[in-house]
């Protein structure tokens, strides 16, 4: 009896070290596939994404700040597909009231952002409709307003936030803030623990005393106003907004968050590693391959292939259930 006690708890110590290293192996794997991402185009461009990284970091700071609020949707198993349209209505926002005040243009972008998630979260949270049908709706919808507010012209934006595009320095501080700040949130504060525990079992959540559809219906709030803040960003570096403003914008974060090892299904097992590397390593995948030369449609396909692997990779099958 002894015999087999010992034999079952080394057969238990193997298998706790067998998923350890799979664990390790998936946290990894992000990482390792941009610095081999950023080798391979590195070369297939002769030096250039070198050369040119500053311009290809440039690219990063919308998608990335924009990533960290649906990161926050995503941990607790919804999705939001109204992504594009809040940047391109906050873009417009911001344009307008800039004209008036640089600052308060950001306040403006920030409360439409907020405004069009609580929108979103009072359908998905009140109506018990599902997250992405919500938001595929409210897509439609502003993307529909943003055509109509722009389509005799482009809403251009005072020439003092053309002016701020240049600097370089301030979209960075801008950004790092918000990364610093929503990591700290998530990791050390109990809004990110509620988040993961929603993500894993709503029901087992509320049993442990969290208030769920006030936690999701603030989250939806939250990443709109952050996606809000990122118009801001947007705004300044082109300096006025056309009907494609945030256009697509939705699909880049998805493909970002996946990439960085983003669990479909959210959960324990989100890490806000995801959002950094992810988006980091989209831009550069999508900055080579523009390096490159390739049409629209070799682009679109080299990103569906990568996208397909990196989901297949990342699916949790055990825990694998249809989005909130």
């Amino acid at each position: 009896m002894a015999e087999k006690s010992i034999a079952k708890t080394a057969s238990r110590e193997e298998e706790l070290k067998k998923v350890s290293r799979a664990m390790l192996m998936r946290q990894l794997l992000p990482a390792v596939g941009l610095v081999a991402v950023f080798i391979v185009f590195n070369i297939l461009t002769k030096g250039r994404m070198v050369s040119k990284f500053s311009l290809v970091m440039s690219q990063v700071y919308v998608t990335m700040i924009a990533s960290t609020g649906v990161f926050f949707i995503m941990t607790m198993g919804g999705l939001d597909f109204s992504q594009g349209s809040i940047l391109g209505m906050a873009s417009i926002v911001v344009c307008m009231v800039s004209k008036v005040s640089i600052p308060l243009s950001i306040l403006a972008g920030i409360g439409t952002g907020a405004a069009i998630g609580a929108m979103n979260g009072f359908f998905y949270v009140n109506r018990k409709i599902k997250s992405f049908i919500v938001t595929i709706c409210t897509m439609f919808l502003f993307r529909g307003i943003i055509k109509y507010m722009t389509s005799n012209s482009p809403v251009m934006g005072d020439i003092k936030l053309t002016m701020l595009g240049m600097n370089e320095t301030l979209k960075m501080i801008c950004t790092l803030v918000v990364i610093v700040l929503g990591l700290l949130a998530f990791r050390f504060t109990k809004f990110g623990i509620h988040l993961k525990a929603i993500g894993a079992g709503e029901k087992a959540a509320k049993y442990a005393g969290i208030r769920t559809d006030r936690m999701k219906f603030l989250v939806y709030v939250l990443a709109g106003a952050i996606t809000g803040f990122a118009a801001f960003i947007n705004a300044i570096k082109v300096g006025s907004v056309t009907a494609s403003g945030g256009n697509q914008l939705e699909t880049q974060i998805l493909i970002a968050l996946v990439l960085g090892g983003m669990p479909i299904s959210g959960g324990a097992k989100s890490s806000f590693l995801n959002v950094i590397i992810g988006s980091l390593l989209y831009t550069v995948l999508i900055s080579g391959l523009n390096m490159m030369g390739l049409t629209t449609q070799a682009m679109q396909l080299v990103q569906g292939v990568v996208f397909l692997i990196f989901v297949t990779v990342f699916a949790d099958r055990q825990s694998l259930q249809v989005i909130k």
